[in-house]
């Protein structure tokens, strides 16, 4: 049996009188008249276990954005009064998570609490607790229930706001604008007269044999190529960089170079490894490549392990066996690069187009504004310079291996490996 607060007021009300002005009715009498009370009016409190109760949420909503979870609670032979709670961990963001109840008998109600995640992942719901009051609201029953609801957290994906102008630079490389130069990743498109300015090697001889003018050959970026991203999940992906961990930054890059290539007609893998596979999607193609993307990016989270490079490559060799971009997103700090990164890189680019894409630092230096410099401003901006100095080292070095660098802070990663991508489509070497 649950007391209410009106108990309280209710036994205040009458000891505080009894307190300042003593008569015949002692405090004890007049508790042990509220105690009766109470317990007549928990009796009369409709049984909660009386009440059919569900709770019915979407299957994913996108970080940041409002969804709602339904309760619905159906009254059995009796009227009901009291509560209904839809617990949640604090990272689902519910508000109003408490509602009021005053059913009629028989009849159902539908309650709806908004949830505003702040984290992604799966959002495991609590329990569902049902408090009922009796006629005079001074007690009532209390039942809490296990009604399984999750919710997939999306990832935010703030870098769709720059898909449309990739997209429109895609359909001038591809097709729209076909180019007289054969690269390594262009296909046979179409025949057109020649116009000066046109690369003599692009003359199909036989084809003006037949013809009167000089005919060239057109060509356009090869299709159906294959694009593997994968994503450094192991402790390098933890160090927080600007506003988040490392791996979000990584993740709205994968999200927006997965979708572009898709567009492009590209078949799009990913993997999220440290020392084992956490999650992969195969194969997405065409303009589904996002959800999968979408869900498969959804749970995964920085591993406090080195991260085990020789096993990436071996997975990647075990997916693809054709020549395929390769993007990697991890961080190209020395004590990272040194111990895997570097001595696989270079297995990987005699097979593979291989783009390593990181996270720049920011530098730790203070703006330099006039004011005079401290010890503190002065060793910070020399460990920062050395720290930019051994980044441009390792970066020359994947550059000796044949590795593409980006290397960017994290509002920009997105947009410049896609970039990247563009032109190297552009110039036929994907």
């Amino acid at each position: 049996m649950v007391i209410t607060g009106r108990a309280a007021a209710l036994t205040a009300l009458g000891v505080v009188p009894l307190l300042l002005a003593p008569s015949g009715l002692t405090i004890l009498a007049w508790v042990l008249l509220v105690v009766v009370l109470c317990t007549l009016d928990g009796l009369l409190a409709a049984a909660p276990g009386s009440l059919a109760v569900s709770r019915s949420v979407p299957g994913a909503v996108r970080l940041g954005e409002p969804t709602r979870c339904t309760l619905t609670v159906g009254a059995g032979d009796r009227r009901v009064r009291g509560v209904v709670r839809d617990a949640w961990p604090p990272s689902a963001g519910a508000t109003a998570d408490r509602h009021r109840l005053a059913l009629p008998a028989h009849e159902t109600r539908r309650f709806s609490t908004t949830l505003v995640p702040t984290r992604r992942g799966e959002r495991i719901a609590d329990l569902v607790t049902v408090r009922t009051f009796g006629p005079l609201g001074l007690a009532g029953r209390q039942q809490s229930r296990e009604l399984p609801a999750k919710v997939r957290v999306l990832p935010e994906f703030a870098a769709r706001t720059h898909l449309p102008s990739r997209i429109q630079r895609l359909r001038e490389i591809d097709g729209r604008t076909a180019t007289n130069v054969r690269g390594q990743g262009t296909e046979f498109d179409s025949l057109r007269e020649y116009v000066p300015g046109d690369d003599v090697r692009s003359i199909d001889w036989r084809a003006t044999a037949r013809r009167a003018d000089v005919v060239v050959r057109t060509w356009r970026p090869e299709r159906d190529r294959r694009v593997v991203v994968v994503a450094d999940t192991g402790r390098s992906s933890a160090t927080r960089v600007g506003a988040g961990p490392r791996l979000e930054a990584s993740i709205e890059a994968a999200l927006l170079l997965g979708t572009l290539a898709g567009r492009a007609g590209d078949r799009v893998d990913f993997i999220a490894y440290d020392t084992h596979l956490r999650s992969a999607v195969t194969r997405a193609s065409g303009k589904d490549v996002l959800s999968p993307l979408a869900r498969a990016t959804s749970t995964i989270e920085p591993a406090l392990v080195e991260t085990d490079w020789r096993a990436i490559a071996a997975e990647i060799r075990a997916r693809v066996s054709q020549r395929s971009l390769v993007v990697l997103l991890t961080s190209i700090d020395p004590a990272v690069a040194h111990s895997g990164l570097l001595p696989v890189v270079g297995s990987l680019t005699a097979r593979h187009q291989v783009v390593v894409a990181s996270v720049a630092d920011p530098p730790l230096g203070r703006p330099d504004d006039g004011r005079p410099w401290t010890s503190d401003d002065v060793y910070d901006a020399a460990a920062s310079a050395r720290v930019a100095l051994e980044r441009d080292g390792i970066a020359e070095l994947l550059r000796l291996q044949g590795a593409e660098v980006v290397d960017s802070d994290p509002d920009a990663l997105a947009p410049t490996l896609s970039d990247r991508y563009l032109a190297l489509k552009a110039a036929g070497r994907l």
